[in-house]
């Protein structure tokens, strides 16, 4: 019985340690592909790519900001910061260097969003962001805001956002009720509403009834937007007469 249990004992053992050897290894090995992302900032991106290289590691230019402080051309930024350990492989982006704002923000309030991204591109500038805004009363394309302002300094990015007018909407009305009323007054009412008269059909009588004749005295019996809806200027309603 003691030779069983020192059998058992051993056998646990030795799975034991084969356990610890394997996460042992795999830690190892995981371990083994990280790498510390380098400092990059200050480099050019030739420089940036060959020392991430080096590394096992990508890199990509993605932004490019001003800055009084890092030489036009240089790596102003990068994500991860140096000393992150990531996996080889990894894609670290950076952000390059314009130098000094040396371009006049220019004024385009009032302009067309077509004219402004003109205007804006003239400059040696890029559209960024288009908000759309409704302004009652106001024209549709019209820039109403724009970041950063006109003649700004200290810019960051290359880039100016604009805020524009919207199209102007219809003027929306609430159908009225037109059951029961001549088609003729109807039509009157539709008109002085900016709205119009669509088809017109006859509702349908008995057999041995003539099929009555459509005119301005016709009584209306159905009608196309429902009473109730709501509806734009120059919307068609149906109506269905007797």
């Amino acid at each position: 019985m003691k030779a069983f249990f020192r059998l058992v004992l051993l056998a646990l053992i030795l799975l034991v340690v084969a356990l610890v050897s394997a996460l042992t290894t795999m830690r190892l090995a995981i371990h083994g592909r990280e790498v510390a992302v380098p400092d990059l900032v200050g480099k050019t991106p030739t420089e940036a790519q060959r020392i991430a290289e080096q590394s096992e590691l990508q890199v990509e230019v993605e932004q490019q900001y001003y800055s009084p402080n890092v030489p036009e051309g240089r790596i102003l930024s990068q994500l991860p910061p140096a000393g992150t350990q990531v996996r080889r492989g990894w894609q670290i982006r950076l952000a390059q260097s314009l130098g000094p704002q040396r371009v006049e923000i220019p004024n385009v309030l009032g302009q067309s969003e077509r004219a402004a991204d003109i205007n804006i591109r003239r400059h040696g500038l890029d559209v960024g962001a288009i908000a759309e805004l409704q302004l009652p009363g106001a024209p549709g394309d019209q820039v109403v805001s724009q970041a950063p302002p006109p003649n700004a300094s200290g810019v960051s990015a290359p880039k100016i956002s604009l805020l524009v007018t919207g199209p102007p909407q219809p003027q929306a009305f609430i159908m009225p009720n037109f059951v029961g009323q001549p088609l003729g007054g109807a039509t009157l009412a539709l008109q002085d509403a900016g709205m119009r008269v669509g088809a017109v059909t006859v509702a349908a009588v008995a057999p041995e009834t003539a099929m009555p004749q459509v005119s301005p005295a016709s009584v209306i019996v159905a009608q196309t937007p429902m009473p109730g809806e709501k509806v734009a200027t120059g919307t068609a309603v149906n109506f269905q007469v007797q």
